[in-house]
């Protein structure tokens, strides 16, 4: 059978670097299979990508050796165009990847140049907007929507091409868990139907593995280090030895003290067994003394709060408190509004009626951007609307260079976060040579350098590897524990909500539907469903042996 994908001694070095990215990659992909390239940020998971989709060497030059082969036939020296034919790519950086100017005309760029009939275009645009939800949004601007709609435009404008190779990097970025998964269960679909060839770039390791996968590649340095099925992988110390996430379940399962290589069923909390395993379970969840309530003082108290989106009311006299000093998780499903209340609170947009305002600062609406940023930091899901400077250092240090800190002081502030986020060694490096995730990296620390009463950070570790959404959380934490700081966190992350916030608020078309415990959250079905989450794996392995707390599971794997 002739490989779908072949590399042979691959090996790719940047203009701009004095190093391989890639190094001797020998990598094999048969048709209909389904493969998952993981790997730390900056291991050269999306150069690998660009190699695949051909935007290397055309885009981004640099010296490339060995042979790249599509269906047998070498596709080095092919264009972009071409290659596009074989291969449909979703960019992790959506943005990039808008053309049209509307959703309906950027679904239908490919077949427009396809030369695909009128009628053609009409009929395969209308599919793909019913499948992936998007029929209220052909008319408008891909700009103007959330993070999630434009991942799942980009989708669309892929899939209606009818492509035999779908590469996606990092597809579940953007998505709120339950359109992560939607989009999982119709790859799965799709392959079943078609025997496409899925190659996948992703950090969310716990929801792609609970879906139709063949192998996972892991890459460390520029070389492939295991390539292997899944199972082998969950049994094996890989995901620790690279800093990977291991799914919420198997934690759970391991702190039982029984030997995942002695249970069965290993890659789904559906099917998981071993002698012995629902007893220790059992006795994990038991009910456990509950914590003394703290004392809360709010902080930031949202009065009655009121916006309208064109003609639409996103928000109608919506109220809440964030309380000093806490950690919470705003989450709900994609378009709900949470980006919006985020710069709505940061003060780059107005609210319609309502008001906001700060403990021992008052009213908000009567501060400047400029002078509400002294007390609120805000870093946005997308890191290409916050970077300034050329120079990654000088990324870092602008906001302490416009306050007049010495420059000694900006030296030793700021080499301290990058070396704690693994940027430290590319401090002298543009910004352009970055990956998205690293970029995200880069301005979450140039906000945190400032040190903010309210940090409000938008999707902190999408694009992320765990290693390093660890690292940046416990700085967070840090800041929180140490210095009192208050972090507000969007995220559809449900992994970092557990581990890291105290309190979860539900925002669901505009309206708070709840304000309850990560762990209770995740729980619930009705909410979960309500807010287009997903249930956790442990959640599912709690149903599995029939437990009465799911909760108390739950909370084994949170950060309190």
């Amino acid at each position: 059978m002739t490989a779908a994908l072949e590399f042979q001694h691959v090996t790719f070095q940047y203009d701009a670097q004095a190093a391989p990215t890639l190094r001797d990659i020998n990598l094999t992909i048969q048709p209909g299979e389904r493969i998952l390239i993981a790997g730390p940020s900056g291991s050269g998971k999306t150069t690998l990508g660009q190699l695949i989709n051909g935007l290397i060497p055309h885009a981004y030059p640099g010296e490339l050796t060995g042979k790249i082969l599509i269906n047998g036939q070498g596709v080095t020296a092919a264009s972009i165009f071409e290659r596009s034919f074989s291969v449909g790519t979703v960019l992790q950086d959506t943005d990039a990847q808008f053309v049209g100017l509307s959703v309906a005309e950027d679904i239908a760029f490919a077949l427009e140049n396809d030369n695909a009939t009128h009628d053609e275009i009409i009929s395969k645009v209308q599919r793909w907007a019913d499948v992936l939800d998007l029929q209220s949004l052909l008319t408008i601007a891909p700009q103007r929507l959330s993070g999630g709609q434009k991942q799942r435009v980009a989708m669309a404008g892929v899939l209606v091409d009818d492509s035999p190779i779908l590469l996606f990097d990092e597809p579940l970025a953007s998505l709120d868990p339950a359109s992560g998964h939607r989009m999982l269960t119709l790859l799965d679909q799709l392959q079943a139907e078609y025997g496409l060839t899925v190659v996948m770039i992703e950090h969310r390791l716990e929801d792609v593995l609970q879906h139709h996968l063949d192998r996972v590649v892991v890459l460390e340095e520029g070389r492939v280090t295991f390539d292997d099925t899944p199972e082998t992988l969950l049994r094996s110390n890989t995901l620790h030895q690279y800093g990977l996430a291991v799914p919420g379940y198997l934690q759970v399962v391991q702190q039982t003290g029984i030997d995942l290589n002695a249970v069965t069923g290993i890659r789904s909390p559906k099917t998981i067994d071993g002698v012995g395993l629902g007893e220790r379970l059992t006795q994990l969840a038991l009910p456990k003394i509950g914590a003394t309530e703290k004392v809360r003082t709010a902080l930031l108290t949202i009065d009655n709060l009121s916006f309208n989106f064109g003609d639409r009311a996103l928000f109608n006299q919506l109220s809440a408190e964030i309380y000093d000093g806490e950690l919470v998780a705003l989450v709900g499903k994609n378009g709900s509004g949470k980006s919006t209340l985020s710069k709505l609170i940061a003060g780059f947009i107005t609210p319609t009626a309502g008001s906001m305002s700060l403990a021992n600062v008052g009213d908000l609406g009567a501060l400047s951007i400029k002078e509400r940023a002294s007390y609120i930091g805000y870093v946005s899901q997308n890191p290409n609307e916050m970077i300034t400077q050329a120079i990654i250092f000088d990324e870092v240090a602008s906001g302490l260079r416009l306050r007049g800190v010495a420059e000694e002081a900006i030296k030793e502030q700021v080499n301290e976060l990058l070396r704690l986020a693994g940027l430290y060694e590319m401090r002298n490096w543009p910004v352009t040579v970055l990956s998205y995730g690293q970029k995200k990296r880069l301005t979450i620390l140039s906000v945190l350098a400032l040190q903010p009463q309210v940090l409000i950070l938008d999707e902190p570790t999408a694009g992320q590897d765990y290693a390093n959404a660890q690292a940046i959380m416990q700085f967070v934490r840090h800041l929180h524990d140490e210095l009192g700081t208050t972090v507000i966190i969007i995220t559809h992350d449900m992994s970092l909500m557990l581990r890291v916030a105290e309190r979860a608020l539900v925002l669901v078309d505009g309206e708070l539907i709840a304000d309850t415990t990560p762990a209770r959250l995740l729980t619930n079905e009705a909410l979960v469903e309500k807010a287009a989450l997903h249930l956790t794996t442990v959640y599912d392995l709690a149903q599995r042996f029939s437990l009465a707390n799911p909760a108390a599971l739950t909370q084994l794997i949170a950060g309190e």
